[in-house]
């Protein structure tokens, strides 16, 4: 809590002594959880983890809003919070499961006119956002505790958390901002290991890089939702040069993981109207460079 997913970057990317590397996807400050990073070929793919869906386990205050939906912020209302019973605040997170308008926060990395909308926010100065189609796939109660409310969300891509609370607390007619909040999960890595910073630090001094290099993931682990399509040597070639090749794959797939007879990573595939697939994101090398990291 209060490092930022750059700050993150940059530490572990000097552990690692590597010449490229990128997060995928802001945590707030506020935030803790995890922060998968890419290493070099590895940064192809971080898009596939930035689009994929996230697990947060969230702690929300009753009663109070503020600037910026959490404890960051200034205080814009209270409000006094009568006994919020479990299934009064099961009832209210119903309304929000499944596919919701939700409209981002001033707060927040957006751009407006080329100006992140945070800046114009701590500028006093309030513009117009539209609202966003997010999907809430489950909201599952935790624990209830006085004016304080804990649980857990699943979510897609561009989901505000902060957002979510401040609406659940209108509905709620007492106003909620979050004081916790924990990023479990970023499909596919719901069961991977994370390691925090300290640790990465300790492993370094005991282990040198050779131990650093021993808590990467493979590059496909970060595309392994995907269904995979296995080529012959002569379609990897023309692959390789940019063109598009025939091969089978599962009806309905838009994207493939495209692999060598040999079982290799090659890169990912789009697959064409009239049957063929080209080259989406291709490898050039056959190397590990994946980290599930804590920040």
């Amino acid at each position: 809590a209060g490092m930022t997913s750059n700050s993150a970057l940059q530490k572990v990317k000097r552990l690692f002594n590597a010449k490229k590397a990128g997060h995928t996807g802001s945590l707030d400050p506020i935030a803790t959880g995890m922060l998968p990073i890419c290493f070099g070929e590895a940064t192809k793919f971080s898009q596939f983890l930035l689009d994929s869906d996230k697990v947060y386990l969230v702690t929300a205050k009753l009663g109070i809003e503020t600037t910026t939906g959490d404890s960051e912020g200034d205080i814009t209302a209270t409000c006094p919070v009568e006994k919020i019973t479990q299934e009064r605040f099961t009832e209210v997170m119903r309304q929000f499961i499944g596919t919701i308008e939700q409209v981002p926060p001033m707060y927040s990395a957006i751009k407006h006119q080329g100006t992140p909308l945070y800046e114009l926010a701590r500028k006093g100065i309030e513009v117009e956002r539209k609202s966003r189609e997010i999907r809430i796939h489950s909201l599952s109660l935790e624990n209830v505790a006085n004016d304080e409310v804990t649980f857990r969300v699943h979510c897609t891509k561009g989901t505000y958390v902060r957002t979510l609370v401040a609406d659940i607390g209108k509905v709620l007619a007492c106003g909620a901002h979050v004081i916790q909040l924990r990023r479990l999960a970023v499909t596919p890595y719901s069961e991977a290991p994370m390691y925090t910073m300290q640790t990465l630090a300790a492993i370094m001094e005991r282990e040198g890089q050779a131990g650093l290099q021993a808590c990467l993931l493979p590059v496909e682990t970060s595309v392994q939702i995907f269904p995979a399509v296995k080529l012959s040597q002569s379609a990897v070639f023309y692959l390789r040069t940019g063109q598009s090749v025939r091969a089978t794959f599962p009806i309905g797939s838009s994207l493939v993981r495209l692999m060598s007879d040999d079982s290799h990573f090659l890169g990912m595939g789009e697959v064409l109207p009239d049957g063929r697939i080209k080259p989406h994101r291709m490898l050039s090398t056959h190397e590990k460079a994946l980290l599930a990291d804590v920040s």
